[in-house]
């Protein structure tokens, strides 16, 4: 971990560490039930959210609530978020934990937080990230997502990138550039989540004998309900 990534974290739990959640929820489980929140508001203004037949096609979905960016004396964005794919069948998978982070350099100063959801076309970026990690621009390109029935200048028009990216700024969708940081499997999430003393993504993605908490399980359904897949 750089001391850009440090940063944010410190300053992620002065500035943001008022934020609250049932006792009995463990870290895991608040950032899954968050993840289904962001879900189910892409519903709410059709014309302002990522399509869903963009969802429909995508072979993996990372939905990271809440990454922190934050600028002092240098800047940087921290977020913790689950990552969902395919299976052979094309359903979608059980979540394996992801984080996001970066850093850049240059004067800079104050806090945003920002829901970011990351679509992911094709398995070869996944197949990055579960062997090791990506960083976003470099490994895997992304291209600003269209949003609704809106396609705004710089999208590509027939949708032919490989990847797309999102963030969720005061209840609207917009596409956004996240070059420079770094994707990664988040292990001791996993771990704790699973209830194992180790759990690769590729486990979590393909097992069938997997003991899955329930709210996992909600997650899932969420995601299938909004990409019009069956159960």
């Amino acid at each position: 971990m750089n001391w850009s990534t440090k940063l944010i974290y410190v300053l992620m739990v002065i500035i943001f560490g008022g934020t609250t959640y049932s006792l009995a929820e463990t870290s895991e489980e608040v950032v899954i039930r968050n993840a289904i929140e962001v879900l189910n508001d892409l519903s709410v203004i059709p014309e302002q959210a990522i399509p869903s037949s963009l969802l429909n096609n995508a072979y993996g979905v990372a939905i990271i609530p809440s990454v922190i960016k934050i600028g002092f004396m240098g800047g940087g964005r921290y977020g913790k978020g689950v990552l969902l794919v395919r299976t052979e069948s094309s359903r979608w998978s059980n979540p394996s934990f992801v984080y996001i982070a970066g850093g850049s350099f240059g004067f800079q100063f104050g806090a945003q937080s920002a829901d970011t959801i990351l679509v992911f076309k094709s398995q070869k970026s996944i197949d990055s990230i579960t062997s090791g990690k990506i960083t976003l621009g470099a490994d895997a390109s992304f291209a600003a997502g269209p949003i609704g029935r809106l396609v705004g200048a710089g999208t590509d028009l027939k949708l032919k990138s490989e990847n797309y990216s999102y963030a969720r700024n005061r209840g609207l969708f917009i596409g956004i550039s996240l070059d420079g940081s770094v994707l990664n499997i988040h292990q001791s999430s996993n771990i704790n989540f699973y209830k194992k003393n180790y759990v690769s993504a590729n486990e979590i993605f393909h097992s069938k004998n997997l003991d899955t908490p329930v709210i996992a399980s909600k997650l899932r359904q969420c995601l299938i309900r909004y990409t019009c897949q069956h159960p």
